[in-house]
């Protein structure tokens, strides 16, 4: 009776063992992915002026065709949405980096999938530093 036992607890431990170090290998490539993922969605600019940068993170995102779903300025987030065949949603937030400068990560999903693509990202940082450059220097 007792090796009757003994067998499938033996197989059962070895077959827990084994997910253990395949779970521990998708958290460490999830992991390497992530941080590559967070330097496309995150740029840094020079102001301190926040109010002035989420007013260009809005206007950003109206140019390049979203509309605006939600804009926080105590949390220092936008939101919003294109639908152009597809639904793409970004939210934007904006925090301080240090004394002088002002952190705005990006991020995307396609309807509920998040975006990893780099192009949209690209698109809308392209975007928003040329409209931060008009703005700091008083351009329309």
């Amino acid at each position: 009776m007792r090796k009757s036992i003994l067998l499938p607890l033996v197989l059962v431990c070895i077959s827990l063992s084994a997910c253990q170090t395949t779970s521990m290998n998708q958290v460490m490539e999830t992991s390497e992915s992530q941080v590559a993922i967070r330097q496309i969605q995150t740029r840094a600019f020079d102001t301190t002026n926040n109010t002035k940068t989420l007013r260009t993170v809005i206007a950003t995102l109206q140019d390049l065709g979203f509309v605006i779903d939600k804009a926080d300025k105590e949390l220092g987030t936008v939101s919003g949405t294109k639908l152009d065949g597809y639904q793409l949603r970004m939210t934007v937030t904006t925090r301080p980096r240090g004394k002088k400068q002002t952190l705005v990560r990006a991020n995307a999903t396609y309807n509920v999938t998040p975006v990893e693509d780099p192009e949209p990202y690209q698109q809308f940082f392209t975007a928003l530093e040329k409209a931060m450059f008009l703005t700091a220097h008083q351009a329309d």
